[in-house]
């Protein structure tokens, strides 16, 4: 028999004498989130783009040449790289619900900086190759990863800012990695017998190493599989018990009889929400195909800029894709009236025009120059659909964790030969073939966004919201700490208010 949720404490439930408690603090709890959830996942991700894109960087800075890389080599050692980032991403997702994430992403963290390393002795392409495959294992981890794990700490609409944070982080980190580039070139080429761009990798490493430390000491993971007994984890010191529980009751209730197993799979493919996430991702990460597959610094090349030139010019591109993504999460949580539909609609429209400007005119600076800054916007997508598919996935733990990682996974597989069909390196400098791929990726998207919002909103109106009383979320606090100093004994019970226990969705969100 289930006692009455409103005369539940705490301490009752610990089977101890009944005392007074604190009540948690809402805002202090959701900085601390912040500050050590946040701040990992994107210094992880940071450098997770540092070293990708430092790839391209030493490419263009004299690894071409050293290595005598020829034709697409380029374009089959990326491809390479997503052949294995492919192979890495569902598994990792499942991982993290078997293995602490704090233990697991900051040992995949550490791995792939060792992998980094080892670039530096690279004496052949097949080495290269080699080494790219392994370090796309580990670095899978980190993107739909965080998606799973932000979707776990962060409520509906506090979500969109920070995974549009997390996004500009790996965006801050392809501009600062061609900075360092062009620095290291200046600075370091032929130190110690090492060409600049073997330094690169080097120095890469020395900066990943310690944020794996961190995250291994810091991150706390899920807020209801947290690793705080372990006695090398600061969780224990940075949350308490009641401000895990409160953390992980404050989100909306999710289906606790789900488990991850053989029933797994039917259950998921069932629902609209694998197939048309995972589609709309296809399409969205293929809209971001004039940036991610370094058509901009193979055009500079190409039409003979200079090293500096080649590595910094394209910082614009993540410059504008910071400044989209970050505009577009303030829109998505800020008016009430705004939907995620609306920004894939908008990134649809500028993909269009991109398309066609390129198409038009490719060899003319200032046309090329701005479509592929234009293209810049595309990168909003990744904080959009994936703060898109946590929501509608929220209530099924195991869903969500595949959903994300099969988004990211399948616009790997269509990458890997779409980048050789469309935009490979002997493709420079029109890129014909790939603004018609373009055009029909960017109109798909938007058409595909409409199709999952209508199925969203038909979803909402058919669900029917259960009371909902786990084990996990009979810890917290119910009234707002700006208001109150003390909490009286009488008053220490935990009390499910209506809005909690009967929360009937929004049909319109």
């Amino acid at each position: 028999m289930i006692k009455d949720a409103n005369s539940i404490t705490q301490n009752e439930v610990e089977g101890e004498p009944t005392t007074p408690k604190r009540p948690v603090n809402r805002r202090f709890l959701l900085f601390k989130i912040d500050l050590f959830v946040l701040s990992f996942v994107c210094l992880q991700y940071w450098i997770n783009y540092v070293d990708r894109v430092g790839f391209t960087n030493a490419y263009i800075s004299g690894m071409k040449e050293d290595l005598n890389m020829v034709g697409n080599d380029l374009t089959l050692s990326n491809t390479v790289f997503t052949i294995g980032y492919i192979v890495g991403m569902i598994p990792n997702n499942l991982i993290l619900l078997c293995i602490p994430p704090r233990i697991w992403l900051s040992f995949c963290t550490l791995a792939w900086g060792l992998l980094t390393l080892g670039m530096y002795r690279v004496t052949s392409f097949k080495q290269i190759c080699a080494i790219r495959f392994f370090q796309a294992l580990f670095e899978s981890c980190t993107f739909s990863g965080t998606h799973f794990i932000l979707g776990s700490w962060y409520k509906e609409e506090e979500l969109p800012i920070r995974s549009a944070i997390f996004t500009g982080s790996g965006l801050v980190g392809s501009m600062f990695s061609g900075f360092m580039q062009t620095s290291i070139f200046t600075h370091l080429n032929g130190q110690n017998g090492l060409a600049g761009w073997r330094w690169l990798f080097i120095i890469d490493f020395c900066i990943t190493l310690p944020i794996a430390i961190y995250g291994f000491i810091f991150f706390p993971g899920l807020p209801d599989q947290t690793s705080a007994a372990n006695r090398l984890s600061m969780t224990k010191y940075i949350f308490t018990e009641q401000e895990l529980h409160y953390a992980r009751r404050r989100l909306p209730a999710r289906d606790e009889s789900t488990k991850l197993g053989w029933s797994t799979v039917p259950r998921i493919l069932k629902r609209w929400h694998w197939w048309m996430f995972s589609l709309v991702w296809v399409l969205g990460g293929e809209n971001l195909g004039f940036a991610s597959n370094s058509t901009f610094a193979l055009w500079l090349q190409n039409q003979k800029y200079t090293l500096s030139q080649r590595n910094n010019y394209p910082s614009g591109i993540f410059a504008v894709g910071i400044v989209s993504t970050l505009c577009s999460a303030v829109y998505i949580s800020k008016f009430p009236k705004a939907r995620h539909w609306h920004v894939s609609a908008f990134i649809s429209l500028i993909m269009i025009i991109v398309a066609i400007l390129i198409r038009t005119n490719p060899l003319e600076p200032k046309i090329f120059f701005s479509a592929q800054y234009l293209g810049g916007v595309a990168y909003a997508g990744q904080a959009v659909f994936f703060s898109w598919a946590n929501i509608v996935c929220h209530a099924d733990l195991q869903e969500r964790a595949i959903v994300l990682a099969s988004m990211n996974m399948f616009s790997g597989a269509v990458n890997a030969w779409w980048s050789i069909l469309f935009y490979s390196a002997d493709m420079v400098p029109k890129f014909e073939k790939g603004c018609y791929a373009l055009l029909a990726t960017a109109i798909s998207s938007g058409v595909v966004s409409v199709v999952i919002r209508s199925l969203q909103i038909k979803e909402n109106l058919a669900k029917k919201s259960v009371p909902y009383i786990d084990a996990n979320d009979i810890f917290g606090e119910e009234e707002d700490d700006e208001n109150q100093d003390e909490y009286e004994g009488e008053n220490a019970s935990v009390e499910f208010g209506d809005e909690e226990m009967t929360e009937v969705p929004n049909p319109f969100r």
